[in-house]
């Protein structure tokens, strides 16, 4: 690139003060500009980062369900492991392989952290010592519970994964992207092995030249081509003949409580929400990247997207691997940003998450679906106890049960959780992750391990 020499002795506004050389790139603009306009120019630059926001644009109730659905994911994660083990129970040395599946960083303990939920976990210890894990009476019930949940809620999945089928341009979805959305949508553990075989009337699984599995549209349903934001507004929900098209929709908006200044940008947000753009299932190949329409209709994705979802909740990582299937810009967290009305981005933990506003009032969903209560009735049963309890062994605890001295756990072992101002906000997680001295594993009596659970 061609440069220039300017001098940084105006800096001082002095003629006798030290000549600096300062090598810049030559383009119009800095023919006519000096050097401290330009450092001033960007100084003054906005950061459109989601770190660098003002705190009027944050939304607390969000933040703390972000920390809230974190540690559910977390549980739900060693209760998976656990499930599929024979015994469903696993030496605890052996969950570190799953260290990135729990998503519980280091320096963080994976005993510790099973420690503080003995109302789902149970720790042995065999005679040579080593640590065992297993759910409680309490923790298989609610498996039993969500596989009962999951079967019913099957046919509804199966039509949220058609209508992404649908909205993709191909009219088909590599199959380990759709797993991305496995936890969000409520699909089974097993849905690529057994599920996606179950409505063949929907989809296919196809293979391409380059090996890859792809969920493939099977036929086409045009009650599923209207977009929920199309049913809420304008009351469609069935036509046999309707065919995708252009919309003129406007979104439900919901800011932060404290963020005074909407109406310095209400004549652009009155001029975006009258805008028409093509619907989320009509065809997409023609438009211009960086139109406006192309941002609307990106916008309409999303929303569908996330109306899709159980919590009305993506990780933002998620949404960006179906850039390219769902014609979406290339910057799709800055489009999230910019309309803060229809999404709110979280930056709790190192994954952000982005939520439709419209769907949460305060910290509480307006509608929830049954696996949405079954996620707050584990986490409900989180916490730790107040006092340090010995870590019997296996066959300790079948004498224990067998003479009746185990009672049920004391409403005292869970601990509340309450959250403060943001700055102060320690969470769910934090409290879990705490390094309690109370909860060190103590050394314990030798007893043999018995190899099937009572």
């Amino acid at each position: 690139m061609v440069t220039q020499i300017v001098r940084t002795s105006i800096l001082s506004y002095k003629s006798n003060g030290p000549q600096v050389f300062a090598y810049l790139p030559v383009r119009r603009k800095w023919q006519r500009e000096t050097l401290l306009g330009w450092l001033q120019n960007r100084l003054m630059t906005t950061s459109k980062r989601v770190q660098d926001r003002s705190t009027t644009k944050r939304v607390q109730d969000l933040e703390i369900v972000t920390e809230k659905w974190k540690i559910v994911s977390k549980v739900k994660a060693v209760m998976e492991i656990l499930n599929e083990e024979p015994e469903t129970i696993i030496p605890v040395r052996n969950l570190e392989r799953h260290r990135i599946k729990i998503n519980l960083p280091k320096p963080h303990k994976i005993s510790d952290f099973l420690r503080k939920s003995p109302k789902l976990f149970e720790l042995y210890k065999d005679q040579r010592g080593v640590l065992w894990c297993g759910m409680t009476k309490e923790a298989e019930d609610l498996v039993e519970e969500e596989g009962r949940l999951i079967e019913e809620h099957s046919d509804k999945v199966a039509e949220y994964v058609t209508r992404c089928l649908m909205m993709s341009v191909e009219r088909r979805l590599r199959l380990d992207k759709i797993a991305n959305f496995r936890r969000d949508f409520g699909l089974p553990v097993d849905f690529r092995d057994k599920w996606v075989h179950r409505y063949p009337e929907l989809f296919k699984v196809v293979k391409l030249v380059d090996e890859v599995s792809y969920l493939e549209l099977v036929s086409w349903n045009p009650d599923w081509a209207i977009t929920q934001l199309e049913k809420r507004v304008l009351g469609v929900n069935e036509s046999s003949n309707y065919q995708p098209g252009m919309l003129s929709l406007s979104f439900p908006l919901r800011f932060p409580s404290n963020y005074k200044k909407v109406y310095r940008h209400r004549e652009k947000i009155d001029h975006f929400q009258k805008r028409s753009y093509l619907s989320p299932y009509a065809d997409a190949k023609g438009l211009t990247a960086g139109s406006l329409e192309f941002d609307k209709r990106a916008v309409a994705i999303m929303h569908e997207l996330l109306s899709f979802t159980l919590e009305k909740r993506l990780v933002t990582d998620h949404l960006t691997h179906f850039r390219t299937e769902f014609v979406m810009p290339q910057k799709l967290m800055r489009l999230l940003l910019k309309h803060m009305g229809i999404f709110y981005v979280s930056e709790r933990g190192k994954r952000f998450s982005v939520f439709l506003t419209e769907a949460y009032e305060g910290q509480e969903l307006i509608e929830k679906c049954p696996l949405v209560v079954w996620k707050e009735k584990l986490l409900s049963l989180v916490g730790y106890r107040e006092k340090k309890k010995k870590i019997l062994t296996f066959g300790d605890l079948s004498d224990l049960e067998d003479s009746g001295l185990i009672e049920s756990s004391s409403e005292h072992e869970n601990i509340s959780m309450h959250f403060g101002h943001e700055d102060k906000m320690v969470g769910v997680e934090d409290a879990l992750l705490a390094d309690n001295d109370e909860m060190n594993i103590g050394e314990i009596g030798l007893a043999g391990w018995n190899s099937e659970k009572s």
